[in-house]
């Protein structure tokens, strides 16, 4: 959890802000596609709900300190919905759970 926040976290700068959001989001959707791959066997689709939340979270900082506005404006204007409308890739409903072989 920690790589995969502190990798979100680099792609999300405010550094970035002078990029459009699309390109952060093409950026930043190889890291999530990799991370998911790697860990959908098993129990993590909690994991992958509070990344999904951690990288909406993020977006809505950087479009906010893009676009001059106060606050992150993360529940009502960029929800869910928008970072979806993004390309961002969602890590939920991505598990794959398999039978155990003892």
């Amino acid at each position: 959890m920690t790589s995969i926040r502190g990798k979100v976290r680099a792609a999300t700068t405010n550094n970035h802000a002078s990029l459009p959001l699309e390109v952060v989001v093409s950026r930043l959707n190889p890291v999530l596609r990799g991370w998911g791959a790697y860990f959908r066997h098993g129990n993590s689709s909690a994991k992958f709900a509070t990344i999904d939340c951690y990288v909406n979270q993020r977006l809505a900082m950087l479009a906010s300190h893009k676009h001059g506005l106060r606050g992150w404006n993360w529940t009502t204007r960029f929800n869910n919905a928008w970072a979806t409308s993004l390309g961002a890739y969602r890590l939920s409903g991505k598990v794959t759970y398999e039978p155990v072989h003892a």
